[in-house]
Protein backbone atom coordinates (compact mmCIF):
# COMPACT_ATOMS: atom_id res chain seq x y z
CA UNK A 1 0.00 0.00 0.00
CA UNK A 2 1.19 3.73 -0.89
CA UNK A 3 2.60 5.08 1.89
CA UNK A 4 1.55 8.51 1.00
CA UNK A 5 -1.43 7.49 -0.53
CA UNK A 6 -3.26 5.94 2.68
CA UNK A 7 -2.32 9.12 4.60
CA UNK A 8 -5.84 10.96 5.34
CA UNK A 9 -5.84 14.88 4.66
CA UNK A 10 -7.38 16.55 7.77
CA UNK A 11 -9.69 19.69 6.39
CA UNK A 12 -8.85 23.01 8.10
CA UNK A 13 -12.06 25.34 9.63
CA UNK A 14 -13.68 26.89 6.71
CA UNK A 15 -12.63 24.62 3.96
CA UNK A 16 -15.28 23.01 2.32
CA UNK A 17 -14.71 20.25 -0.33
CA UNK A 18 -17.62 18.89 -2.99
CA UNK A 19 -17.11 15.98 -4.53
CA UNK A 20 -18.99 15.11 -7.85
CA UNK A 21 -17.93 12.22 -9.60
CA UNK A 22 -14.17 12.18 -10.10
CA UNK A 23 -14.12 16.57 -9.85
CA UNK A 24 -13.08 17.69 -6.67
CA UNK A 25 -13.74 21.43 -5.71
CA UNK A 26 -12.10 22.75 -2.65
CA UNK A 27 -13.06 26.28 -1.08
CA UNK A 28 -11.57 28.14 1.33
CA UNK A 29 -10.68 31.66 2.92
CA UNK A 30 -8.24 32.22 -0.10
CA UNK A 31 -10.51 30.94 -3.16
CA UNK A 32 -11.81 27.97 -4.96
CA UNK A 33 -9.84 25.34 -6.82
CA UNK A 34 -11.61 22.23 -9.08
CA UNK A 35 -9.31 19.40 -10.28
CA UNK A 36 -10.87 16.74 -12.24
CA UNK A 37 -8.70 13.16 -11.03
CA UNK A 38 -8.25 9.51 -13.07
CA UNK A 39 -11.64 7.83 -12.39
CA UNK A 40 -9.60 4.98 -11.10
CA UNK A 41 -9.40 6.32 -8.03
CA UNK A 42 -11.67 6.80 -5.63
CA UNK A 43 -12.12 9.78 -3.53
CA UNK A 44 -14.37 9.87 -0.50
CA UNK A 45 -15.19 12.62 2.45
CA UNK A 46 -15.92 11.41 5.91
CA UNK A 47 -15.80 12.77 9.62
CA UNK A 48 -13.73 16.11 8.24
CA UNK A 49 -11.02 13.99 6.47
CA UNK A 50 -10.61 13.08 2.76
CA UNK A 51 -9.18 9.34 2.08
CA UNK A 52 -8.07 8.30 -1.24
CA UNK A 53 -8.54 4.25 -2.09
CA UNK A 54 -7.38 2.26 -5.01
CA UNK A 55 -9.01 -0.74 -6.40
CA UNK A 56 -6.34 -2.59 -7.25
CA UNK A 57 -2.61 -3.29 -6.90
CA UNK A 58 -1.22 -2.92 -10.90
CA UNK A 59 1.45 -0.59 -11.50
CA UNK A 60 -0.30 2.43 -12.73
CA UNK A 61 -3.01 2.74 -9.97
CA UNK A 62 -0.72 2.33 -7.52
CA UNK A 63 1.42 5.40 -8.76
CA UNK A 64 -1.73 7.60 -8.90
CA UNK A 65 -2.64 6.71 -5.37
CA UNK A 66 0.01 8.82 -3.89
CA UNK A 67 0.10 11.35 -6.66
CA UNK A 68 -3.94 11.84 -6.28
CA UNK A 69 -3.43 12.29 -2.38
CA UNK A 70 -0.70 14.78 -3.04
CA UNK A 71 -2.79 16.74 -5.19
CA UNK A 72 -5.73 16.91 -3.00
CA UNK A 73 -3.53 17.59 0.25
CA UNK A 74 -1.96 20.94 -1.71
CA UNK A 75 -5.30 21.85 -2.78
CA UNK A 76 -6.51 21.87 0.60
CA UNK A 77 -3.28 23.34 1.58
CA UNK A 78 -3.41 26.23 -1.39
CA UNK A 79 -7.05 27.56 -0.25
CA UNK A 80 -6.36 27.53 3.58
CA UNK A 81 -3.13 29.56 3.44
CA UNK A 82 -1.32 29.77 -0.17
CA UNK A 83 1.95 29.44 -1.78
CA UNK A 84 4.95 31.64 -1.72
CA UNK A 85 7.91 31.38 -4.43
CA UNK A 86 10.72 33.62 -3.93
CA UNK A 87 12.83 35.12 -6.20
CA UNK A 88 15.67 37.34 -6.19
CA UNK A 89 17.55 39.72 -9.10
CA UNK A 90 21.05 39.85 -8.71
CA UNK A 91 23.06 41.70 -10.91
CA UNK A 92 24.29 45.73 -11.72
CA UNK A 93 21.01 47.93 -13.10
CA UNK A 94 18.91 44.61 -12.90
CA UNK A 95 15.86 45.27 -11.10
CA UNK A 96 11.90 44.29 -11.58
CA UNK A 97 9.35 46.18 -10.93
CA UNK A 98 5.04 45.49 -11.57
CA UNK A 99 2.72 47.90 -13.81
CA UNK A 100 -0.17 46.78 -13.30
CA UNK A 101 -1.04 43.08 -14.24
CA UNK A 102 2.57 43.00 -15.95
CA UNK A 103 5.95 42.58 -14.63
CA UNK A 104 8.76 44.41 -15.84
CA UNK A 105 12.05 43.34 -15.45
CA UNK A 106 15.46 44.87 -16.55
CA UNK A 107 17.85 42.16 -16.68
CA UNK A 108 20.61 42.94 -19.12
CA UNK A 109 18.51 43.00 -22.55
CA UNK A 110 18.21 46.34 -24.71
CA UNK A 111 14.74 46.15 -23.90
CA UNK A 112 12.99 45.97 -20.71
CA UNK A 113 11.08 42.33 -20.67
CA UNK A 114 7.40 42.15 -19.94
CA UNK A 115 5.87 39.00 -17.91
CA UNK A 116 2.31 39.16 -17.83
CA UNK A 117 1.02 37.31 -14.98
CA UNK A 118 -1.77 34.92 -15.25
CA UNK A 119 -4.80 34.75 -13.87
CA UNK A 120 -4.65 33.87 -9.90
CA UNK A 121 -1.06 34.86 -9.10
CA UNK A 122 -0.11 38.05 -7.11
CA UNK A 123 3.32 39.25 -7.26
CA UNK A 124 5.27 41.34 -4.34
CA UNK A 125 8.16 43.23 -5.84
CA UNK A 126 10.08 44.42 -2.85
CA UNK A 127 13.62 45.26 -1.24
CA UNK A 128 14.99 48.24 -3.85
CA UNK A 129 13.36 46.06 -6.72
CA UNK A 130 15.53 42.76 -5.74
CA UNK A 131 13.47 40.78 -4.56
CA UNK A 132 10.04 39.03 -6.16
CA UNK A 133 7.55 37.10 -4.20
CA UNK A 134 4.72 34.94 -6.41
CA UNK A 135 1.94 33.89 -4.40
CA UNK A 136 -1.02 31.61 -5.30
CA UNK A 137 -3.59 28.89 -4.15
CA UNK A 138 -2.38 26.13 -6.92
CA UNK A 139 1.21 25.18 -5.95
CA UNK A 140 1.60 24.07 -9.69
CA UNK A 141 0.89 27.26 -11.29
CA UNK A 142 2.92 29.43 -8.77
CA UNK A 143 5.87 26.74 -9.62
CA UNK A 144 5.32 27.24 -12.90
CA UNK A 145 5.45 30.90 -12.80
CA UNK A 146 8.21 31.32 -10.78
CA UNK A 147 10.15 29.05 -12.95
CA UNK A 148 9.06 31.18 -16.25
CA UNK A 149 10.15 34.25 -14.89
CA UNK A 150 13.74 32.64 -13.79
CA UNK A 151 14.17 31.01 -17.31
CA UNK A 152 14.25 34.84 -18.63
CA UNK A 153 17.73 35.35 -17.25
CA UNK A 154 19.30 32.51 -15.88
CA UNK A 155 21.53 33.01 -13.65
CA UNK A 156 25.48 32.76 -15.09
CA UNK A 157 28.25 31.17 -13.61
CA UNK A 158 30.80 33.72 -13.81
CA UNK A 159 29.68 36.48 -11.70
CA UNK A 160 26.43 35.09 -10.97
CA UNK A 161 24.53 37.59 -12.48
CA UNK A 162 20.51 36.78 -13.55
CA UNK A 163 17.46 36.05 -11.96
CA UNK A 164 17.34 33.24 -9.19
CA UNK A 165 15.53 31.53 -6.44
CA UNK A 166 15.86 33.15 -2.99
CA UNK A 167 18.47 31.59 -1.17
CA UNK A 168 19.73 29.34 -4.12
CA UNK A 169 23.25 28.40 -4.71
CA UNK A 170 24.80 29.22 -7.85
CA UNK A 171 28.02 27.50 -8.82
CA UNK A 172 30.92 30.01 -9.98
CA UNK A 173 33.94 29.03 -12.07
CA UNK A 174 36.81 30.71 -12.42
CA UNK A 175 36.87 33.31 -15.11
CA UNK A 176 39.93 32.92 -17.99
CA UNK A 177 42.99 33.25 -16.55
CA UNK A 178 45.70 36.05 -18.18
CA UNK A 179 48.87 34.72 -20.39
CA UNK A 180 51.47 34.37 -17.95
CA UNK A 181 53.98 37.50 -19.17
CA UNK A 182 57.05 36.10 -20.91
CA UNK A 183 60.36 38.23 -19.64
Amino acid sequence: MSRIGRLPISLPRGVQVNIDGQSVTVKGPKGEIRRDFDPRMQIVLQEGQLMVTRPSDHGPVRSLHGLTRALLANMVAGVFTGFRKSLEVVGVGYRAELQGNDLVLQVGYSHPVRYTLPKGITVVVEQGNRIIHIDGIDKELVGEVAAEIRAIQRPEPYKGKGIRYLGEYVRRKAGKAGKATVS
